[in-house]
């Protein structure tokens, strides 16, 4: 499968969108260097979900240093033509932690375990196998 994805005009990003739950869409970035998938816990917030009914907290390593996150559990999570079930997502607070963002959250790594990709830069493609 291949999939041509937007880039951000000023910093380069690969910006994708994602699908929770088969009805809510968001726009992320996509973060080859980031280990896990982390959502705007605001964005979480306004599709509906409880805040409260997170199945952990797990401190990670940023660039800025360690910071805790929630884990919630999302029964459908989809995006480039993939499909998780009961995928594991980290949720932080953007705006309280002073991150303004046009962006719902960061897709990392975590989701596309198990697959093989190719990142074309120059035709700005996504190969998935």
């Amino acid at each position: 499968m291949t999939y041509k994805f937007k880039r951000e005009p000023e910093s380069g990003l690969i910006l994708v969108y994602i699908e929770i739950d088969n009805k809510f869409e968001l726009k992320m970035i996509l973060d080859t260097g980031a280990t896990n998938t982390t959502i705007d816990s605001n964005a979480l917030y306004l599709l509906g979900y409880d805040l409260k009914d997170n199945i952990g907290i797990v401190e990670i390593e940023t660039a800025n240093g360690i910071i805790e996150t929630e884990v919630f559990e999302i029964d459908t999570f989809a995006s480039l033509g993939l499909k998780k079930e009961k995928f594991q997502t980290q949720v932080y607070d953007f705006l309280a932690h002073g991150i303004f963002s046009d962006y719902n959250g960061l897709l990392g790594l975590d989701f596309l375990e198990g697959t093989r990709f190719c990142i074309d830069s120059r035709q700005n493609t996504l190969t998935l196998s």
